[in-house]
């Protein structure tokens, strides 16, 4: 008789914990202490600029230190992303996101896995910084509202590494509505 009212008493209590659990879901995440210190507004463009560049084209002209209006679309990699900070890769026009594959079910088509060939060269990460050339430490994502494959233009100065990977060290974004970022 023990066991049972133990038995019931538990299966009681598990009950209510479940149902407290799931009654209400969880707050959704609030915009970080920094992030809303910084005005991303500063940062976004109301209409696209002149004389952009795919990401390839830039690649291959930009010298350390120019001025540059870069296009391309956020991916690259599984985690496009910097975490922490506003900074992300873009690819250029010219690859094929798996997601422009028929047929194609990737999990995370902004990796371009179909042409990781390619990335090397068609890739460059994107830095929004401060008036003081320092990183921006707030996630792009909450900053500038962009996500995986969105096409954005960029304009910034072009940092070339010892390597010839471009990082852009951005000062403005127009992000192009999401009808026209495959153009």
């Amino acid at each position: 008789m023990k066991t049972l009212l133990f038995s019931l008493s538990l299966l009681t209590c598990l009950s209510i914990a479940a149902g407290c659990s799931s009654e209400s879901p969880a707050p959704p995440a609030a915009e970080s202490p920094v992030a809303a210190a910084i005005d991303g507004a500063r940062y976004l463009l109301d209409s696209e600029p002149d004389r952009s560049a795919g990401v390839i084209a830039v690649r291959e002209s930009a010298s350390d230190g120019d001025d540059i209006v870069i296009t391309g679309r956020i991916g690259g990699s599984a985690n496009p992303w910097i975490n922490g900070r506003a900074a992300f890769s873009i690819v250029d026009h010219s690859l094929t996101a798996c997601s422009d594959i028929p047929g194609d079910e990737c999990e995370k088509p902004w990796d371009y896995c179909c042409q990781t060939d390619k990335l090397p060269t068609s890739t460059a990460l994107v830095k929004f910084v401060d008036d003081d050339g320092n990183p921006l430490a707030v996630d792009s994502r909450e900053l500038l509202a962009v996500k995986e494959l969105q096409t954005v233009v960029v304009r910034g100065k072009a940092k070339r590494d010892d390597a010839g990977n471009l990082t852009v060290l951005a000062s403005q974004v127009f992000v192009r509505p999401e009808a026209t970022s495959n153009e």
